[in-house]
This record gives C-alpha cells, structure tokens and sequence, in this order.
C-alpha cells in the first residue's frame, strides 16, 4: 500500500483549519493541524511533510517567524510553505511572504479549487521523491550485502535486482516526466517547476548509476578508457 502524505494546515482560528479540512479532504491524505507555530514547530520535529500551509496573522509567534524557523532547520527547510492571509498590504507584505521562503502567497477568501490543485501539485511531487529514495535505499542495501554471497548466488541475485529496478525507476521517471508536462500545461507556480525539474535530476543521476552496474558496463568503461 501506497502510503499517504502528510500536510500540515497551521492556524489559530479552528473554523478556519476546519474550511482547510474540507476543502483538501478529496486529495485523500493525512491532514495535521496545528493551532499556532510553536505547535507546528513541534509537530515538524517527528514527522515528514510534503506540504504546508501557513496563516499569515497568529497571536504570538506569526506566519513569517514560523516560517523563518521552518527553513532555519535542516530537517525541514525543503518544504514548501503556502502562505494563506486574510488581508493584503501590497506588494511589500506579499514580497516579505516570498522572502521568508513561501512558495505561493493566497489571499483569502481563495478559490477551493485552485487551492487543492496548489497542494496536490506539491503532494505528488512528494510521493515522487519518495519513491526515488525507497529505489536508491534498495539498492544500497543489495551493494552492501552481495560481499559476503557465494560465487553463483553473487552473479544472479544483483542482475535480477537490477532490473527491477530499474523496471520501477522507468515507472517513477514515466511519472515524474508526466507530471513536468502537467507543470507546463498548467502555468504552473516557478517553485513546483523547479522541484519537478530538481526531481528529474536527480532520477538521471540514479539512471546513471543503475546503468553504471549493468554486466559489462565497467569492461566497457575500461576498453573506451584505454583506446
């Protein structure tokens, strides 16, 4: 089973966490609450987000404090932030939002479906991510244990391994090259472009390597180097 994404909605008003639910319970994800920032700067300490929605106006610690801890952390600084606010200074405020690492910037009262679009966008390239780090943990694992495996068990194992991997990655790159068109078609934010182009990067890099351990691939490398 496919596990789900976590998205953190951050507000201190509940009616307002409770119009969130609503509108993002179709994405069929798990929805976290937090009423303030300190309780989302918990809340980030134990578990991963693919995305998180910020309101702006909090007593106490606001939106832009909360945001700024956010990025400060190693653990999390990578997440994108959709910051969500009830009124609109101008560009200076909507400038100052960006500048404290938001992706997008909503004034209320905003469009549900735009909203949910917004966050989807985020939530699969998250899955995706995911995914290509579940490839590359497998085949770390099988590179660190075929040491100790006998000749023959050696020769066939890591070949069979091999191309299931490579199999899965062709699935996650069909995907990932699916949803950078979706980003195309749509006009999409220059901030889920980027990821989505981060993301591409990163399944050639893991492309590479998978082909870099095919039968032959290293006697090639070595026949080229010498000629």
């Amino acid at each position: 089973m496919v596990q789900k994404a976590k998205i953190l909605l951050v507000d201190d008003r509940p009616e307002n966490l409770l119009a969130l639910e609503a509108i993002l319970s179709a994405l069929d994800q798990t929805l976290v609450r937090a009423s303030s920032g300190e309780e989302a700067l918990k809340a980030l300490l134990t578990d991963d987000f693919a995305v998180i929605l910020l309101d702006v106006q909090m007593p106490g610690m606001d939106g832009f404090e909360t945001a700024a801890h956010i990025k400060r952390r190693e653990r999390t600084r990578d997440i994108p932030i959709i910051f969500l606010t009830a009124i609109n200074h101008g560009p200076h405020h909507t400038f100052r939002g960006y500048a404290a690492g938001a992706v997008d910037y909503i004034s209320k009262p905003f469009d549900p479906w735009v909203l949910r679009a917004k966050v989807s966008v985020f939530v699969e390239l998250y899955m995706k991510n995911c995914q290509l780090r579940e490839q590359a943990a497998l085949l770390r694992l099988q590179l660190e244990g075929g040491g100790g495996k006998a000749v023959g068990a050696e020769s066939k194992e890591p070949a069979g391994l091999l191309a299931e991997l490579s199999a899965r990655l062709a699935a996650v790159e069909e995907q990932a090259e699916a949803l950078s068109k979706q980003l195309d078609d749509d006009s999409a934010d220059a901030a889920a472009v980027a990821t989505a182009a981060h993301l591409e990067r990163k399944l050639t890099g893991l492309r590479r390597a998978l082909d870099a351990l095919e039968p032959g691939a290293g006697s090639a490398s070595s026949v080229s180097s010498q000629n």
